[in-house]
């Protein structure tokens, strides 16, 4: 008898095999229980009949508890009542593992209470969906570099400097010196990129930052191509299929996911569409004011802005040369003005922001430098990426985008918090 898993069931109808699941609830009858199994790979039911089975068996079915984890027999059958499409009927269980006490009953729980017991909610639907989605973005984000001729840079976590020039950084001692965990990979890739012509990193980043809105952790993942030989024209029209690449994966691999998210599908294929708009930083002020937001140039976005810009379009949007004052320092200056540089944002509509944040990079030695000592930054933290302007530097871009922002806004949760196994934010290191 082959044992398989309730994703496989589709191949089995009529066929008896052997399940390995845990009891996610039950109800029934003195004649008939339905068990709502799951396996880590789908949800099935599981029917149970007393007249069929025995008292013995039925006994055993009927004092499950919530999680008990046990083996099952049964034929597979198809069922289109049934969310899934298929049943087992049960033939013969055996207990595995008993479960007693467990903490998420099915009923209302508060955001507080489900994050404690993070380590147990996890094998509730929501993140179930939520978490497998975020896997086909990673696995297809490999797919989609390798498709585009990248090689993946490993960055280091440990710096000696804030890449971007930030004090939001978590501070630790690295033997007799100061060290921080990494804001960024994009400075060693850059360094690759010179190397290896297209790169990317992709690895956990930290950031100190005090806040505590529906986008922000302090520790998350981030995906930062960097490529030589190429504008931020050209960049931009990579950001732009990468992100479509990533939607069509989850919509052609995720459709029992985003079923049971309640996610809207005709929604997420008008995203794959291209190109996304682009709105200069300066036309984006002019059309915020139009519609009475009280923002002048020189401002930086926030959430109000950002979701009107993006929901404006009812797509994905990009907002394009920003001023020079809020952006990092190594971006390149606009050959026409020097208060902006050559940059962009990809906002998401629905209401969920930033996803990529790129730009154009300088190539100026001595401009670079100037821009390092006005920031007040070490400039001997930074002599080895000045090194990149010394021998053979060139055109290069890149671009940064947030898994977890991605992994919100594909599956339409509202907080970043879902989008990570074990979140990380200000008031929360457990468990």
């Amino acid at each position: 008898m082959e044992t398989i898993r309730i994703e496989d069931a589709k191949n089995y109808v009529g066929q008896e095999v052997r399940l390995g699941a845990w009891l996610r609830n039950k109800r029934g009858s003195g004649k008939m229980q339905f068990l709502q199994l799951r396996d880590g790979t789908a949800f099935m039911q599981g029917v149970v009949v007393k007249e069929e089975i025995g008292e013995e068996i039925f006994a055993k079915a009927k004092a499950l508890k919530q999680e008990t984890s046990m083996y099952l027999i049964g034929t597979i059958r198809a069922d289109d009542r049934s969310a899934f499409g298929y049943e087992m009927d049960v033939k013969d269980l055996t207990v595995v593992g008993e479960s007693e006490g467990y903490p998420i009953t099915p009923k209302e729980h508060g955001t507080d209470f489900l994050m404690d017991h993070r380590h147990l909610y996890l094998r509730h639907l929501q993140p179930f969906a939520v978490l497998r989605i975020r896997t086909t973005l990673i696995n297809a984000t490999y797919e989609f570099f390798n498709q585009e001729g990248f090689i993946k840079l490993d960055a280091p976590i440990l710096t000696g400097s804030a890449p971007e020039g930030t004090t939001e950084l978590f501070h630790t001692e690295y033997f007799d010196s100061d060290a921080y965990m990494s804001q960024t990979g994009q400075l060693y890739a850059e360094a690759g990129a010179m190397a290896f012509g297209r790169v990317f990193t992709f690895g956990p980043t930290f950031r100190a930052e005090k806040s505590k809105t529906r986008r922000h952790l302090t520790e998350f993942w981030m995906i930062e191509p960097e490529m030589a030989w190429m504008d931020q024209a050209a960049s931009m029209e990579v950001q732009e299929k990468y992100i479509a690449y990533l939607i069509q994966a989850v919509l052609d691999r995720n459709q029992y996911e985003l079923d049971l998210l309640g996610r809207d599908q005709a929604l997420l294929k008008s995203y794959t569409q291209l190109p996304y708009p682009r709105m200069s930083y300066d036309d984006a002020i002019a059309l915020l004011k139009e519609n009475d937001f009280d923002v002048e140039w020189g401002a930086d976005f926030g959430s109000p802005e950002e979701t009107f810009l993006a929901n404006h379009f009812a797509k994905p949007v990009f907002i394009t040369n920003f001023p020079k004052a809020i952006k990092a320092f190594y971006m390149k200056r606009h050959p026409d003005r020097d208060d902006v540089v050559i940059s962009a944002d990809l906002l998401a509509p629905e209401g969920y922001g930033e996803i990529i944040g790129g730009s154009e990079r300088d190539t100026d030695y001595d401009y670079l430098e100037q821009r390092i000592k006005d920031q007040g930054l070490d400039l001997q933290e930074y002599q080895w990426y000045l090194d990149l302007r010394k021998f053979g530097s060139v055109p290069h871009a890149g671009f940064g985008l947030g898994l977890e922002r991605m992994v919100t806004w594909v599956t339409g949760e509202e907080h970043i918090r879902e989008a990570i196994p074990f979140p990380r934010t200000m008031n929360r290191l457990w468990p």
